[in-house]
């Protein structure tokens, strides 16, 4: 029996990763690969939407390309890749631009906040037609399940819209992908302000866990979390965002039951619990930071292995595109 197809993406838009894309992404992949043909990509077309120096946007790539096998998405198990190797991701989303209705895109809530953000002098056509390239990613795999966090729903709605609208236009073409939204528990927020989710792009580097940063420096950002005057290690969203955080971070990386941790540091107040926090994680990500080092020492290998996969996913790639172009009728070169 055929596992399910599985196709997910990272953006390569800081030097190293952070927690909230370990826990949030990463994790959620490594357990996914092994029950289901899982297609996962460093997305650089969908990085040029920022600003990026080329020889910083190759070197993004390249590092959180060995971030992701670091943390166990072993090419061998999972056809690990960067998305501009393999050229029908942006033929495709041509074709699904096509389809797609000016008003439909514009709807997009992530488009909306940035172009308000920016302005529309400062807003590119990248950043419009983002959605659409992101579903010709999932569609070019005849993809069945697509991990997402809650603020990536919108667009998978989008992508199951194009899928319908074209198969009902020219025929039966593509698989009808379906949304695995994370747990609202695998949002990670800011230790300096843990109201904010934590993010690559924050002011501040203070309230971010990098996952190649020196361990002590991890450990120290821990210890300098924000918490609150009460003392008590309990979760409670609202009344207590930074507790609350501290305790996601330590059940998720740890496999245990809040209540579990509550009660291990019931009386002990918020100094144990962070060096407990900070064991956690040091612990987690030192393995984790070795072997990414390791794999940047010998770039040559990292672009053979990335390359290898890029012709594995290409195979798939453009047998999907194929068909795409043989039913709208686009004369093929002989």
């Amino acid at each position: 029996m055929n596992k399910p197809r599985l196709y997910s993406g990272m953006q390569p838009s800081a030097d190293s990763l952070q927690i909230g894309n370990y826990i949030g992404a990463l994790m959620q992949w490594r357990t996914l690969q092994d029950e289901n043909e899982a297609f996962f990509s460093v997305v650089d077309l969908h990085a040029l939407t920022q600003p990026n120096s080329p020889s910083e946007l190759r070197q993004k790539t390249r590092r959180t390309a060995a971030q992701d096998i670091a943390a166990g998405i072993e090419p061998s198990r999972s056809t690990l890749y960067v998305q501009s190797h393999v050229p029908a991701h942006a033929e495709l989303a041509w074709i699904l631009s096509t389809i797609t209705g000016f008003g439909e895109a514009g709807r997009m809530t992530q488009f909306k906040d940035k172009s308000s953000r920016y302005g529309a002098d400062a807003t590119n056509v990248g950043l419009f037609t983002y959605p659409v390239l992101m579903a010709a990613d999932i569609l070019l795999y005849q993809t069945d399940l697509v991990p997402v966090g809650d603020d990536q729903k919108q667009h998978i709605e989008l992508t199951r819209d194009l899928a319908e609208r074209f198969n009902s236009r020219f025929g039966e073409t593509f698989t009808m992908p379906r949304p695995v939204i994370q747990k609202e528990t695998a949002r990670i927020y800011d230790l300096q302000n843990p109201t904010s989710k934590m993010s690559k792009s924050a002011e501040s580097d203070a309230g971010v866990l990098w996952l190649l940063d020196d361990p002590k420096a991890t450990a120290k950002k821990i210890m300098r979390a924000v918490t609150d005057d009460e003392g008590s290690v309990r979760y409670d969203r609202e009344a207590k965002p930074g507790v609350s955080n501290l305790l996601v971070i330590y059940s998720a990386l740890t496999g245990r039951e809040m209540g579990s941790i509550e009660d291990e540091y019931a009386g002990r107040g918020y100094g144990d619990f962070k060096k407990g926090l900070a064991e956690v994680v040091v612990g987690e990500f030192e393995p984790v930071r070795t072997r990414a080092l390791e794999l940047l020492d010998d770039p040559a290998e990292l672009d053979r292995a990335l390359g290898v996969n890029a012709e594995r996913a290409a195979a798939v790639a453009d047998r999907t595109l194929a068909d795409v172009y043989d039913k709208m009728g686009l004369l093929r070169r002989v």
